[in-house]
């Protein structure tokens, strides 16, 4: 049985009645959205799912500069008043 990542959880019947009531039950918390008591999903705010985004560009974007910061060496300086 998969683990259940959520403290607050609901069938997929659930979700269909009424999803307004389900995300405002769970108070921005996500929710374990379940089939046959195994997770099918989560369902999460607009806002909670634009900050994950957010914070996976940033790590991505650390990735880049950790990679780049080995190239130093390679770098060619530039006056930048001969730009």
């Amino acid at each position: 049985m998969r683990q259940i990542l959520s403290s607050c959880s609901a069938s997929i019947s659930e979700l269909k009645k009424n999803p307004t009531a389900l995300l405002n039950e769970a108070e921005g918390s996500p929710i374990a959205i379940l089939n046959h008591n195994v997770p099918a999903a989560y369902l999460i705010p607009a806002e909670t799912y634009e900050w994950l985004m957010d914070k996976l560009e940033d790590a991505e974007l650390a990735q880049i500069v950790r990679e780049r910061a080995g190239e130093k060496s390679d770098a060619v300086e530039v006056d930048i008043d001969e730009l």
